[in-house]
């Protein structure tokens, strides 16, 4: 079974789910016009499958699709964008997280 990220705004956070388990998660918050990604993690039995690139690009992908602006406060998402230029103009960058 394909990882399918699914958004749970009611806990404020993406859901990874891995053949009907949660294998991670990254937690958010909204802000008028923006999301703000506070933390991503992925379970440990579900370590080394790449899995925490599926969420943020589930993540990502949505909230854009949505309109919104991407604030990464979470060191991993903002790890991801940088190496995703494609996500750019969507960011707005927090001052600790532009190094």
């Amino acid at each position: 079974m394909e990882p399918k990220v699914v958004r749970n705004d009611e806990q404020g956070r993406y859901e990874l789910w891995a053949d009907e388990e949660l294998a991670g998660i990254a937690e958010y918050r909204t802000q008028g016009e923006r999301i703000v990604f506070t933390h991503t993690e992925v379970g440990e039995a579900f370590g080394g499958r790449g899995f925490g690139r599926v969420i943020a690009a589930g993540a990502l992908d949505d909230a854009v699709e949505r309109g919104l602006t991407i604030v990464p406060e979470c060191p991993f998402i903002a790890a991801y964008l940088k190496k995703h230029p494609e996500y750019a103009e969507h960011v707005h960058w927090p001052p600790e997280a532009r190094q």
